[in-house]
């Protein structure tokens, strides 16, 4: 009795664990720009151009909106898991097309529907965590979302520190692509 107690509640947070690793893209996907811009500045040429510095920067936060806006009327229609699961699809696609593009447009619709990812993922992982997780340790296992938020910020200057090489212009390339594992 006390095994299949034990097992159940490995499974429980192996099951909120991969849940909480929206909150790990969250983190990684939102930050690595940071580290990126230097880089892809004057890649695609608007180092001197605080208006296109800034469209680059904040591209992200429109798809959040959307994707913050549409996660709870997609689920219920849906459910959460395959909402869910589109979400890290779409952090997989973000991560290889901002790494891969040659143009900044493009570059930004990448950052766009890594935005929508974010949206998604910051309002039903931990939902999804909550609805799975007994009274009892809802708390200590939705918390794990936030945790995960951390971690992939460490974890994306951990990797902008990495791949940052003054002397290769598409360095930023690598710091996206690292994403994508």
């Amino acid at each position: 009795m006390i095994f299949m107690k034990t097992q159940s509640n490995f499974y429980l947070f192996l099951i909120a664990l991969i849940s909480a690793m929206g909150g790990f893209l969250f983190g990684y996907d939102w930050v690595v720009i940071g580290g990126a811009k230097p880089f892809y500045e004057q890649y695609f040429g608007i180092a001197n151009d605080p208006v296109m510095q800034g469209w680059a920067m904040s591209s992200a936060l429109i798809g959040c909106l959307f994707g913050a806006l549409s996660a709870g009327k997609l689920s219920d229609r849906l459910g959460r898991k395959p909402i869910l699961i589109l979400a890290a699809g779409l952090f997989i696609c973000t991560a290889v097309g901002t790494g891969a593009v040659h143009s900044f447009t493009f570059f930004n619709v990448f950052r766009l529907v890594g935005g929508f990812a974010i949206g998604i993922a910051s309002s039903l992982s931990p939902m999804y965590i909550a609805e799975i997780a007994p009274a009892k340790s809802r708390g200590r296992l939705v918390s794990m979302f936030q945790l995960m938020v951390t971690i992939g910020i460490l974890l994306s200057y951990m990797s902008d520190t990495f791949w940052a090489d003054e002397n290769k212009l598409d360095c930023w390339r690598w710091m996206f692509w690292a994403g994508v594992v």
